[in-house]
C-alpha cells in the first residue's frame, strides 16, 4: 500500500482557451509519460481524444491522467471550459482534493472562469493559480492578479514574477529562493539555467517578497510576532505556513508561465507537491440518508475503513463501458463484490484499470485517495456511491442543472431506429445533462441538453461514432407555465352505474406560489368532511396534472393548492373517485386563474472590443435582452445580460460579424420568467399547429 500523503488528486480548468490541455500536455511530458508534445491546434493532444474534441480544438469531456513528480503520485483531470458542459468540471471539482486554475495572460479572468471558480468555490477545493500565455501581445501578470481580486474576490499570492514581456518572455523568478529560472529558445521544458535575479529586477523582487512573507506569516502567531520583531523566518516556516493557508482557502499561490513555450511549469508541479492537500487532509466527505440529508456520519479517508467510492463519470470507448470512481475510503481488489447503494444491487468488479489518458494500464488493487476506472459495470450512473455490502452508506450525491434547450431528430433510414435507441442509452448513462424523450403526440424522439453546442456534438457523435445519420428539427426551448391569479372553485365528480357508485366533493383554492417552489399542497379541512386517509389521492390527483398546462401543455410550475372543505359518501367515496376529482377540479380551474407562459432566461456573457460596444448592446436589447452591466478591461468590455433564450440561437455568428471575429460570449441558465403576450400567443398557436398535425 501507498503512503496517502505522496498522493495528488488535481484538477486543471479554466475559460475555453486559457490554455488548460496545454498545461496538462507540459506536465505529462515533464513527469515523463509522454516523449513526444502534442500541441492542441495540431489536434494531437493526449487527453483531447475524442474526433470531435481534435477538431475543435475544445475539451468536452473531463480526461482523468496519472503521472509522477518528485516521488509524488499526481491524478489529474483536464475538464473542458465550454460552458454547455461545466457540468464535467462540476463533477470533477467534487471527487479532487485540489485544483489548478488556469487564466490566460492576456485574457484574464474571463466568463467561463468565474463560473467554475465559484463551483470550486462552493466544493471548497484548495487551488493554485497559473497565469499562462505570458508570451502572449498583450500579456501582464500583474494585471491578471488585480483581475482575480476585483473579479473573484479572491486572495492572490504572487510566488513567481515573469522575467520580460510578450516576445521577450524568457523565464520567471521565483521570489522564495530568489533564483531566476531562464529556458532557452529549444521549447524543450528541461533546457533552464538558474541564475541571479537580473539587475533591474531585484527592487520589484524584494517588493513582492516581502508582501508574500507578510502574507505567510499571519497563519501561525508565533512566526508573525518573531518577524514583526525583526526575525526573517526560514523558507521551511514560509512554506509551512503557505500550505496552512493554501488549505484554508486564506489565499492562492499563483504562478506565471508558458505551458505552450514550456516555460514555468516546473515550479508549478513542485508547488503542487508543497502546497496542495493530500487526500487526508481536505473535510471528509459527508454521508447521507436515502432522502440525501447528511447523517453525521463521514468517509474518513483510510485504507483501514470500509469500501466507500462515488461513481462520477461514466464512459464507453473502444474497449468497453468505463466506470470512473473516486475511492474514499477502505481498499478494493481485483474480483470483490460491492454494493450500489442507490440500485440495492451488488456487482462484482472484474477489471480495474488506471487511466492514461487513452490508454489504460491493469491494476489488482487500489485505495482510498485513489482515481481509477472499473470495466463492465452494469447498472452505475454518475453520482452512485459504491460500497461494501456489509457497511451499506450512500455518500452526498451530485446535483445536475436542468436542460434547458432541446431538437427533435428522426433517423434517415428505418433500420437506424434500434441503434439509435442503443447509442442514445449509452450517451444518456455518460452525462446527466443530456436528457432523452418520446413526443407522445409526434412520435418524434427529443434530445435535450444544456445549450447549442451541447446538442450540436451529440447528434455529431451519433453520426460518426454509431453511424446514425439523423435529420434534425429546429431547436426548441423549455417553456412551462404558471396561474397570475388566485382562485376559489368546488368540484364534485360522481358516477353511479349499478354496484358501488365514486363520489368525492372538493372545496379547494389555488394560488401562485413562490418561484422556484414547484408544487405545494396543503389542507385545511375541518370536521372530518373529506377524511385524512383521501388527502394523499387528492394530493396526487393534483400533482399528476401538474406536467400538462392549461395554454399549450408545457409544465407548470409554482402553484399552491390549499384543500379546505369537501363532502364524501360513506359507501360510494374511494381514494380513485378524490384523485379523480381532483383531476378534473385541475382541468376546470387552471384556465380560471390566469395562466401564463413562462421562458427561459439566460445569464449571458458577452465580451466585445470596446469599438462594437454600441452595437452589441443594441443587438441584445432587440433580443430583449435587460443589460446588468458593463466592465471594460484592458482588452475590451465584458456586457453582462439576461436574454430570454429564445432569442439566442445562432447568436454565435451574429457576434462575429458585428465584432469582425473578436467578440465571444457563454450563457447559463438563470431563471424562468414570463412570456410577453405576442410572444406567448406565437408560441402557443405553434403548439396547437403541430398537435393538429400529430393528430391527423
Amino acid at each position: 500500500m501507498t503512503d496517502l500523503s505522496l498522493y495528488r488528486n488535481i484538477g486543471i480548468f479554466a475559460h475555453v482557451d486559457a490554455g488548460k490541455t496545454t498545461t496538462t500536455e507540459r506536465i505529462l511530458k515533464l513527469t515523463g509519460k509522454i516523449h513526444k508534445l502534442g500541441e492542441v491546434h495540431e489536434g494531437e493532444s493526449t487527453t483531447d481524444f475524442m474526433e470531435q474534441e481534435a477538431e475543435r480544438g475544445i475539451t468536452i469531456q473531463s480526461a482523468a491522467v496519472s503521472c509522477f513528480w518528485k516521488g509524488h503520485r499526481f491524478n489529474v483531470i483536464d475538464t473542458p471550459g465550454h460552458v454547455d458542459f461545466t457540468v464535467e468540471v462540476y463533477r470533477s471539482l467534487k471527487v479532487l482534493d485540489g485544483g489548478v486554475g488556469v487564466f490566460c495572460g492576456s485574457g484574464g479572468v474571463e466568463p467561463q472562469s468565474e463560473t467554475n471558480w465559484r463551483y470550486a468555490n462552493d466544493s471548497k477545493v484548495s487551488r493554485l493559480i497559473f497565469v499562462n500565455k505570458l508570451d502572449r501581445i498583450g500579456a501582464d501578470f500583474i494585471r491578471v492578479t488585480d483581475q482575480v481580486t476585483k473579479v473573484l474576490g479572491a486572495k492572490p499570492l504572487i510566488m513567481t514574477l515573469p522575467i520580460g514581456r510578450e516576445d521577450t518572455f524568457k523565464g520567471v523568478v521565483d521570489l522564495l529562493s530568489r533564483k531566476a529560472y531562464i529556458w532557452d529558445d529549444s521549447g524543450q521544458p528541461e533546457n533552464f539555467s538558474i541564475e541571479d535575479i537580473p539587475a533591474d529586477m531585484v527592487e520589484d523582487v524584494e517588493m513582492y517578497r516581502e508582501q508574500l512573507i507578510e502574507n505567510a506569516v499571519e497563519m501561525d502567531d508565533d512566526i508573525m510576532m518573531a518577524y514583526m520583531e525583526g526575525e526573517q523566518p526560514s523558507d521551511e516556516d514560509i512554506k509551512r505556513c503557505i500550505r496552512k493557508g493554501t488549505l484554508e482557502l486564506a489565499f492562492f499561490p499563483t504562478y506565471c508561465g508558458s505551458a505552450f513555450k514550456n516555460k514555468g511549469m516546473q515550479l508549478l508541479l513542485d508547488a503542487v507537491v508543497d502546497y496542495l492537500p493530500t487526500p487526508t487532509e481536505v473535510n471528509p466527505q459527508p454521508l447521507t440518508d436515502e432522502e440525501g440529508n447528511a447523517n453525521g456520519e463521514y468517509a474518513i479517508v483510510s485504507a483501514d475503513e470500509p469500501f466507500r467510492a462515488l461513481a462520477f463519470k461514466i464512459m464507453d470507448d473502444r474497449f468497453g463501458a468505463l466506470t470512473f470512481i473516486r475511492i474514499y475510503s477502505g481498499k478494493l481488489n481485483k474480483g470483490d463484490t460491492i454494493l450500489n447503494s442507490f440500485t440495492g444491487k451488488t456487482e462484482r468488479v472484474g477489471r480495474m484499470v488506471e487511466m492514461q489518458a487513452d490508454e489504460r494500464n491493469e491494476l489488482s488493487s487500489a485505495q482510498a485517495g485513489d482515481i481509477i476506472a472499473i470495466v463492465g459495470m452494469k447498472n452505475v450512473q454518475t453520482g452512485h456511491t459504491l460500497c461494501d455490502p456489509k457497511n451499506e452508506c450512500t455518500l452526498e450525491a451530485m446535483v445536475f442543472p436542468e436542460p434547458v434547450i432541446s431538437i427533435s431528430v428522426t433517423p434517415k433510414d428505418k433500420g437506424s431506429t434500434e441503434k439509435m435507441g442503443i447509442a442514445i442509452g449509452k450517451m444518456v448513462a455518460e452525462d446527466p445533462t443530456f436528457r432523452v424523450e418520446t413526443d407522445i403526440d409526434s412520435g418524434e424522439t427529443i434530445l435535450k441538453g444544456m445549450g447549442e453546442l451541447h446538442l450540436d456534438i451529440k447528434v455529431d457523435i451519433l453520426r460518426r461514432t454509431y453511424g446514425v445519420d439523423l435529420t434534425v428539427g429546429q431547436p426548441q426551448v423549455a417553456y412551462r407555465e404558471t396561474i397570475s391569479m388566485p382562485i376559489e372553485d368546488s368540484y364534485t365528480h360522481k358516477k353511479q352505474s349499478g354496484g358501488s357508485g365514486q363520489f368525492g366533493k372538493i372545496d379547494y383554492r389555488i394560488k401562485p406560489g413562490e418561484a422556484n417552489t414547484g408544487f405545494t399542497f396543503t389542507s385545511s379541512v375541518v370536521g372530518g368532511n373529506v377524511p385524512k386517509e383521501f388527502f394523499p389521492a387528492i394530493e396526487k390527483g393534483f400533482k399528476s396534472m401538474m406536467g400538462t398546462g392549461p395554454l399549450a401543455g408545457f409544465p407548470v410550475l409554482d402553484v399552491e393548492i390549499e384543500l379546505y372543505d369537501g363532502g364524501f359518501h360513506a359507501v360510494d367515496s374511494s381514494a380513485v373517485a378524490f384523485e379523480i376529482a381532483a383531476k378534473g377540479a385541475f382541468r376546470q380551474s387552471m384556465p380560471k386563474a390566469g395562466p401564463q407562459l413562462l421562458e427561459p432566461v439566460m445569464k449571458v456573457d458577452v465580451y466585445s472590443p470596446e469599438d462594437h460596444v454600441g452595437d452589441v448592446i443594441g443587438d441584445l436589447n432587440r433580443r430583449r435582452g435587460m443589460i446588468s452591466g458593463q466592465e471594460p478591461n484592458a482588452t475590451g468590455v465584458r456586457i453582462k445580460a439576461d436574454v430570454p433564450l429564445s432569442e439566442m440561437f445562432g447568436y454565435i455568428s451574429t457576434l462575429r460579424t458585428m465584432t469582425s471575429g473578436r467578440g465571444q460570449f457563454s450563457m447559463e441558465f438563470s431563471h424562468y420568467s414570463a412570456c410577453p403576450m405576442n410572444v406567448a400567443e406565437t408560441v402557443i398557436a405553434n403548439e396547437k399547429e403541430k398537435k393538429a398535425a400529430a393528430n391527423k
